[in-house]
């Protein structure tokens, strides 16, 4: 997604040294540069992504937002149920639809994104462009899909997540990671920061593994699915089987998309990064991140139980390397 009516120079036919090139880039991800109807994109596109899923009067409060962001930061409850022709707690339970933690929660996001401008900046790399120009394009997009997610993320959902895999791990039952192709990768990566935990895991990116691992799943067991789009079929369906069996379901996927609504937490995981690329790059990183924070969350609620076993698995690795 880039900034509409802001238009990039190269650097390289300007011929800026790399460290001018670095300071007005880093200048330009966290200024407010952006018109008023863009600097808070991701926020309002999850918005309008999320209409579908929402019920009809839920869907009135969602066209309030958009129509007017800054307004509906600043008016009350009842203003707002008035103007969008419904009740007080409806307006309270579209915010929790979208993930925060009610009406304050949402506008303090909301006020935050319209004032301070949410960078949301992605930049193509040209054919043309030096090795200098790929750097810090490469980093650029990488540290803005990082502060969007922190300017966006739901905590709520974080937490619900956090406690539902603590829960697993409190009772002995699984979790596993489901992913395909690049995000098989992420669901590697996942399973192995959850099994130091003492958490019984398991990844796999292979369609036909997903269904049965899912199949045997039951309450108590958790099943993370991450996808870039949330609309490979095979994810779709072990999500579906998990789920109806009991297990709780977790999705680190796009906002809007048929996973997000078919399992029971969403974590939402959106970015600028086309869907159909070649070799994804910042979608990679950003569901790192969301596992890094998962895992971090996780760990704090386990607590003390952890060190000793962590104390002697450090212990255990000593001899593994040169001294």
């Amino acid at each position: 997604m880039r900034p509409h009516g802001l238009h990039w120079r190269q650097e390289s036919k300007r011929r800026l040294p790399l460290m001018q090139n670095a300071r007005w880039t880093c200048l330009a991800a966290t200024a407010s540069l952006y018109p008023q109807n863009n600097a808070h994109r991701l926020m309002l596109d999850r918005i309008t992504a999320s209409l579908p899923s929402l019920a009809p009067a839920e869907q009135r409060v969602a066209r309030l937002v958009l129509a007017d962001p800054r307004a509906f930061a600043r008016q009350p409850v009842r203003e707002l149920a008035e103007r969008a022709h419904v009740s007080k707690p409806t307006v309270v339970r579209f915010c929790r639809s979208m993930g925060y933690d009610g009406l304050a929660d949402f506008k303090l996001k909301l006020a935050g994104s319209v004032s301070e401008g949410v960078p949301f900046i992605h930049r193509s790399v040209d054919t043309d462009d030096k090795t200098s120009d790929v750097m810090v394009k490469v980093v650029d997009n990488a540290v803005a899909a990082f502060l969007q997610y922190r300017n966006a993320a739901s905590t709520t959902a974080i937490e619900q997540a956090a406690q539902a895999i603590a829960s697993t791990w409190q009772t002995g039952r699984r979790i596993e990671f489901y992913g395909a192709g690049n995000s098989g990768i992420v669901a590697q990566d996942a399973q192995h920061k959850f099994f130091r935990l003492g958490v019984t895991s398991l990844a796999t990116s292979d369609g036909h593994m997903q269904v049965m691992s899912a199949t045997l799943l039951g309450p108590g067991d958790c099943a993370v699915i991450i996808s870039n789009s949330g609309r490979t079929r095979d994810l779709m369906d072990a999500a579906d089987i998990a789920r109806k069996n009991g297990a709780t379901t977790i999705a680190i996927t796009a906002s809007g998309s048929p996973l997000a609504s078919a399992c029971h937490i969403h974590l939402a995981a959106d970015h600028p990064e086309g869907y159909d690329r070649y070799s994804p790059m910042v979608s990679r990183l950003l569901h790192l991140l969301v596992i890094d924070v998962l895992a971090t969350c996780v760990a704090l609620r386990i607590g003390p139980a952890l060190q000793p076993a962590l104390e002697q698995m450090k212990n255990n690795l000593r001899a593994k390397r040169y001294t």
